[in-house]
């Protein structure tokens, strides 16, 4: 609810309170966001200057308190008296808004520049802001969970004025913050960074063209003290996939001005009379419950706002992919192989990766073409595609669309297409990127893409972009704009085809995709110890139901790790499943691992797609109130490990649980020499019987029953391996193991 009384404006929820007022110079002054309080507490919880401080520019002569530097502000000019970054710059001009009138709007304002929005929020406060010449209006849509904020600058004077930077929020809030961002690179993602906001800026921005792996657009404030569970933390992101900007900056009187928008490097849009320019929205979340509380707030918001409506907590199919497998070497026979094997463990969509059209043979040629490679083909993707759907298998395909490489028949008919600049072009991965700002490239990619969709049935879309953009300058912005335009145009007709964006892994995990695409390839490391690092800095912000999440052949091809195949099964239990490995060279006990792998995660799909997302001491949980799925994660194991407390949050301290440890696969060959002295035989390493033994497994589970009560203090689990010998309750787990622990509320007698 939205309500405004004598200048002051609430934006309420059951589990928050947006307050700020129009003070007597006509500037908005924040007043408070975080619990819910009540509009009369305005008074109290506004910044009182007093006699203001010294050296200072006052809005009225004789009046101290009127320096808006001291001030907490929901917007600031600039050239003004107010010395702290301004969201706004005009080129050559000061700035200097000041309220002029409101409306409150049931439901939203649509957007009318291509930018992609999130959906179904109460009520929309538009407020407007004028100085000469310009019009400013901010726009405030409220969400159970969320506030998004966005802006819309337009020039209703004679001449033309230049936006040099626009944000799309800011915001000063009182008090002493740590920010939390996710950096990295390619195959390491999502690296949590926090940093203390004093008075010199913090600032986590991109400027790769996309929103990217090396600085993801959303970061959290934290006061200090804050933990998973307890303290008060903020979540700010951005519903967009370009270059992005967020800073904060703490300032003498303890005020921190935080804004988010798009990147102004590059940036400068001329606005003729008349003209608008509106801002990609900005999400700002709060919570009193820690981490895991603003977690949960964000997971909601993404769920229920910002993925499209057919696929809203509509279960993911579990998918076998064919690029680690095959890579560019494959043919129709091969490929029907690999889906009759993919089929026989359970899985329900094949995916055909890179490779099928033109002369793509590498990855030095054929981007940009769509006729379909006859010679690995023969039947074309129609006939390959029938052929999987009689075994029961959803049929799925691999693009690159906005890429071209100049070995293909595209580049040689329109070079024009590419984008490039006044220098030699650049290659990444020996293509180049196509120009989206160029209507006649945007109409080819969707009249091909959308053929090829409609031909073949295709029920799931993996869309890739393997390289950063350069050559934008200026076009940064038009150029995701076209992206948004091309992906509206080919999947809001279809909105039953699973759009799984892909950007070399996580160069494009952001909001702006999301309201595409239900799920994105988190990264291109499958190595599920690294992945226990990527995934948990995704889970801060994003609903596990978005991570594409694949089980891959070990060694890992990105450090050469071998994982136990238990651990890359529990690892990717907790985001959409998928396994992407050459299943011809599967052991007959890893295909009845994995058999038994995707069984499992079918029945419990719905829990760990859309259950509530927890982070623990010793790893993750997801929980729908009734089931609780645990997971417990290893990396080295040391000598003499200590003991181990297993606590599970959420749970009711009255009921009783039943507790399962999933039956985990343990090949016996693996021991070697250490069987000598619990086996009765001597078995010798390397020899016949030791190779016959290590074709089976042992398996181990332990069920118990125990208290809600129990739970929640923490359960102590079985010890490990401490070199002391034998016990058959010891876990015989090594470096990088896991367990997965079911946890069922049984009925009150």
């Amino acid at each position: 609810m939205i309500t405004e009384e004598n200048g002051v404006f609430h934006i309420q929820a059951e589990r928050y309170s947006y307050l700020f007022k129009i003070d007597a110079y006509g500037l908005p002054e924040h007043v408070h966001f975080g619990a819910p309080v009540k509009t009369g507490d305005v008074a109290a919880l506004s910044c009182r200057p007093g006699l203001g401080w010294g050296s200072n520019i006052v809005l009225k002569d004789g009046d101290p308190a009127s320096c808006p530097d001291t001030l907490a502000l929901e917007w600031s000019g600039s050239g003004r008296g107010d010395y702290r970054e301004s969201p706004l710059e005009l080129a050559g001009q000061s700035t200097d808004f000041r309220y002029s009138g409101y409306r409150i709007h049931e439901g939203s304002i649509p957007m009318v520049c291509g930018l992609p929005q999130a959906h179904g929020p109460s009520q929309t406060l538009e407020l407007t802001l004028t100085q000469p010449g310009a019009e400013l209006t901010l726009f405030y849509a409220a969400f159970p969970t969320a506030v998004v904020r966005r802006t819309v600058l337009k020039n209703t004077g004679s001449a033309p004025i230049r936006l040099n930077k626009l944000m799309s929020m800011s915001i000063d809030m009182p008090g002493s913050y740590r920010m939390v961002s996710f950096n990295g690179g390619w195959i390491a993602e999502m690296r949590r960074c926090d940093t203390p906001v004093g008075s010199a800026k913090v600032v986590n921005e991109s400027l790769t063209g996309s929103s990217s792996n090396r600085h993801n657009p959303g970061f959290l404030l934290y006061e200090p003290g804050a933990t998973e569970d307890a303290g008060r933390v903020y979540g700010f992101n951005l519903i967009y996939s370009g270059n992005h900007y967020a800073a904060a900056q703490q300032s003498l009187q303890n005020l921190t001005r935080v804004m988010q928008g798009i990147n102004g490097s590059n940036f400068s849009r001329e606005l003729q009379p008349g003209e608008a320019y509106e801002t990609p929205e900005a999400v700002l979340c709060h919570s009193d419950a820690g981490f895991g509380g603003l977690s949960a707030n964000m997971h909601a918001f993404v769920m229920d706002h910002v993925i499209p409506v057919y696929w809203r907590n509509r279960p993911r199919p579990v998918l076998y992919n064919s690029w680690e497998g095959c890579v560019f070497d494959f043919n129709q026979h091969r490929l029907l192989d690999l889906a009759n094997r993919a089929k026989a463990l359970g899985c329900e969509l094949f995916v055909l990766d890179d490779g099928w059209f033109g002369q793509r043979n590498s990855d030095r040629a054929g981007l940009g073409d769509y006729t379909v490679n006859r010679k690995k083909l023969p039947e074309g993707l129609e006939g390959l595609s029938r052929r999987i759907r009689e075994k029961g298998l959803e049929f799925g395909l691999w693009f690159e669309p906005e890429s071209v490489n100049p070995d293909s028949d595209l580049y040689r008919a329109h070079p024009d297409w590419a984008l490039t600049d006044d220098f030699p072009p650049v290659m990444g991965r020996n293509q180049l990127l196509l120009d989206l700002t160029k209507p006649e490239v945007r109409d080819y990619i969707v009249e091909n893409v959308s053929r090829i969709l409609d031909s073949a049935k295709i029920s799931y879309v993996k869309w890739d972009m393997n390289r950063h953009s350069v050559a934008l300058g200026v076009k940064a912005h038009d150029f995701i704009l076209g992206l948004y335009d091309v992906l509206r145009r080919i999947f809001e007709p279809r909105p039953g085809i699973l759009l799984e964006s892909c950007s070399s892994g996580g160069n494009r995990f952001d909001l702006g995709m999301l309201c595409f695409s239900p799920q994105i390839w988190a990264s291109d490391d499958t190595d599920p110890v690294e992945r226990l690092t990527i995934q948990n800095g995704l889970s801060y912000l994003y609903p596990q139901s978005t991570v594409g999440a694949h089980v891959s052949a070990a060694p890992h091809g990105q450090t050469l790790r071998s994982t136990p195949l238990t651990t890359r099964g529990n690892v990717a239990y907790f985001g959409c499943l998928g396994y992407e490995l050459d299943l011809k060279r599967l052991l007959p006990v890893e295909v009845k691992e994995i058999q038994e792998q995707i069984a499992f995660y079918k029945q419990y799909r719905e829990v760990f797609q859309f259950g509530a997302f927890r982070r623990t001491e010793l790893g993750w949980q997801v929980s729908d109130g009734t089931v609780t799925l645990a997971g417990v994660f290893h990396r080295l194991v040391h000598a003499a490990p200590g003991y181990e407390r297993l606590r599970v949050k959420g749970l009711n301290p009255q009921a009783d649980y039943r507790v399962t440890s999933l039956t985990q696969a343990i090949r016996v060959g693996q021991f070697g020499s250490l069987l000598k002295p619990v086996d009765p035989v001597n078995v010798k390493p390397n020899r016949t019987l030791l190779r016959i033994a290590d074709r089976h497994v042992t398996s181990r589970s332990q069920t118990m029953t125990v208290s809600g009560a129990a739970l929640c203090s923490g359960i102590l689990l079985n010890p490990l391996f401490r070199g002391t010998g034998y016990d058959p309750n010891q876990p015989a787990k090594g470096d990088f193991s896991s367990d997965v622990y079911l946890i069922e509320e049984l009925p009150a007698e």
